[in-house]
C-alpha cells in the first residue's frame, strides 16, 4: 500500500477521516470551508471570465450577442456530458481514496483517461455534423445563423480540451486536492480575456474570436492539470508507477452505473434548456441577448453553491469509502447550510446591482432593462438552488445519481418548461424568468426532502 502524506491542515483533517478518528463540528466546518473556498473562489473566476467574455461580445452588437446566446444552452448540454464521464470515475477514485487503497484509485484513473477520450473525440464529431443547421433548428434568423454556426463549431472541436481539463480537475478535487485545480482555474480565466481581447479585437475576428479564445486558454490549462495530476500528485501520480491504461469491464460498468444517469440528465436537462431557448427565440432578439446575458450575471450567485457542492463531492465520497456513515451525513447537513447562506447574500446583491451588473453586459438599454428585470425575479430563488446544488453534489458523491437525475427532470419538464410556454406568451421573457423562479424552489425542496430522508446513505455499495 502506498505510504500516504500528511503535510496540511486539509491533508490531516482528511487523513482522519480515512483513519476513521472522531471529528468535533469545529474540525468537520474548518475542512469543508478549507475545500469549499478555492473551488468557489475557482468557480467565481470562471463566470467572471465568461462575464467579461459575453461583455466583450456584447459591444459587438446585438446580433453578435445573440448569436452566441442562440447556441449557448447546446454547448452547455456538451458541457454536462462530459462531466457525467468525468464524475463516473472520478467519484470511485474518492471512494477507494476514503478506504486507502490509492493503487486502485490509480488504476480507476488510468482507464478514465482512455475512455475520456474516446469521449471527447465522439462528441467533437457530432458537433462538426449538426453545426451548420443547429441555428436554424432552434429559430434563429438568418441574420445570426452564421455566427451562432461558426461559434459552435470552433467550441465543439474544443471539446478535448475541455473533456481532460474537466477530468483532472475532478481527479484532483476527489483527492482533496482543491488548491491546484482552483488555481489553474483561475489562470485559465485571466488567459481567457486576454486571448479573447487578441482574437476578438486586434485581430478583429468577432464571434469567432472569441470561441478561439477560449479553446486556446482550455488546451494550456488542460495540459497544466494534466501535469499535475499525473506527475506531482502525491496519491494519483503515475509517474514512476507503471500500470495498464486498457478499460476494464468492472470499472467501466460502475462509472457507467453512476455517470449514466447524470449523462442522461444533462441530455434531458440540456435538452429542456434548448426548449426554453425556442420558447424565447420568437420574442426576438433583444429578449434573446438579454435572457443569454442574465443568465451569466445570475451565475455569479450560483457558482459559490457549485463550489460548494465540489467540496461536498469529496468529502462525501471519502467518508463512505472509510465507512463512516455517521460523519458523512453530519457533513452532507453542514455543506447544505453553507452553501444556503451563500448564495441567499449572493441572490440580495443581484437584486440590489441588477442594472449596475446589465450594463457591464451591454451598452444597449433595452437589454439592460429587461435583463435587470429578470434578474431581480430570479433572485428569489436563490437559496432553494443553492439547497439543489449542494444536495445533487451529496449524492453524487455517495454514487446515488439515478433518482435525484429523475427527480431533476420532472421538476424541469413538468414544472419550468409547462410553467415557460404558459407564461412567455402572456409576460414574455418575465415570464420565462417566473417560471424558473418557481421550479427551482419546486427542485430545491425535493431535494432538500430526499437529504432529509436519509435514502441517498442506503443506496452507496464500496
Amino acid at each position: 500500500m502506498s505510504q500516504q502524506p500528511t503535510v496540511s491542515t486539509t491533508d490531516h483533517l482528511l487523513e482522519m477521516i480515512r483513519l476513521k478518528q472522531d471529528m468535533t463540528m469545529r474540525q468537520q466546518f474548518s475542512l469543508t470551508a478549507r475545500l469549499s473556498l478555492p473551488s468557489m473562489l475557482a468557480q467565481l473566476s470562471m463566470i467572471v471570465m465568461f462575464f467579461i467574455d459575453a461583455a466583450m461580445v456584447g459591444h459587438l452588437g446585438a446580433n453578435q450577442s445573440a448569436a452566441i446566446g442562440l447556441v449557448e444552452t447546446t454547448t452547455w448540454l456538451l458541457g454536462g456530458l462530459s462531466s457525467a464521464v468525468s464524475m463516473g470515475f472520478s467519484v470511485q477514485v474518492a471512494h477507494a481514496i476514503g478506504a486507502s487503497d490509492f493503487d486502485a484509485a490509480r488504476r480507476v484513473l488510468r482507464q478514465s483517461i482512455v475512455c475520456a477520450l474516446l469521449w471527447s473525440v465522439a462528441l467533437s464529431l457530432v458537433c462538426v455534423a449538426i453545426h451548420s443547421r443547429l441555428p436554424y433548428w432552434l429559430g434563429g434568423s438568418p441574420e445570426i445563423a452564421r455566427d451562432a454556426s461558426l461559434y459552435f463549431l470552433i467550441v465543439g472541436c474544443s471539446g478535448i480540451f475541455f473533456q481532460m481539463e474537466g477530468l483532472a480537475g475532478s481527479m484532483l478535487k476527489c483527492a482533496g486536492n482543491m488548491k491546484v485545480p482552483s488555481a489553474l482555474n483561475i489562470a485559465m480565466c485571466v488567459m481567457d480575456v486576454a486571448f479573447n481581447y487578441l482574437f476578438i479585437y486586434i485581430l478583429d475576428m468577432g464571434v469567432a474570436g472569441a470561441a478561439i479564445g477560449t479553446g486556446v486558454a482550455v488546451f494550456i490549462t488542460a495540459a497544466l492539470m494534466l501535469y499535475f495530476l499525473t506527475c506531482r500528485s502525491s496519491i494519483l501520480g503515475l509517474k514512476g508507477r507503471p500500470g495498464s491504461f486498457r478499460p476494464q469491464a468492472q470499472v467501466v460498468s460502475k462509472a457507467f452505473k453512476i455517470g449514466a444517469p447524470m449523462g442522461l440528465q444533462h441530455l434531458l436537462m440540456g435538452s429542456a434548456n434548448i426548449v426554453i431557448t425556442l420558447i424565447v427565440a420568437p420574442l426576438g432578439v433583444i429578449a434573446i441577448a438579454a435572457n443569454s446575458f442574465a443568465i451569466t450575471v445570475e451565475s455569479l450567485c450560483y457558482m459559490p453553491g457549485f463550489g460548494v457542492s465540489e467540496a461536498a463531492t469529496t468529502l462525501v465520497g471519502q467518508c463512505l469509502g472509510a465507512g463512516q456513515k455517521k460523519l458523512t451525513r453530519s457533513f452532507a447537513h453542514l455543506a447544505v447550510k453553507m452553501g444556503m447562506i451563500t448564495m441567499t447574500i449572493m441572490g440580495l446583491l443581484m437584486w440590489v446591482f441588477a442594472r449596475e451588473l446589465m450594463q457591464v453586459m451591454s451598452p444597449v438599454q433595452d437589454i439592460i432593462t429587461l435583463g435587470a428585470q429578470v434578474l431581480r425575479i430570479e433572485a428569489w430563488a436563490e437559496p432553494m438552488f443553492a439547497a439543489a446544488i449542494v444536495c445533487n453534489g451529496i449524492f453524487v458523491g455517495a454514487g446515488d445519481t439515478l433518482r435525484p437525475a429523475v427527480m431533476s427532470l420532472v421538476s424541469m419538464w413538468a414544472v419550468r418548461i409547462t410553467l415557460s410556454a404558459l407564461l412567455a406568451p402572456l409576460y414574455g421573457l418575465q415570464g420565462v424568468w417566473i417560471a424558473m423562479c418557481i421550479e427551482l424552489c419546486f427542485r430545491g425542496s425535493i431535494f432538500l426532502w430526499r437529504l432529509v430522508s436519509g435514502a441517498w446513505l442506503n443506496r452507496f455499495k464500496l
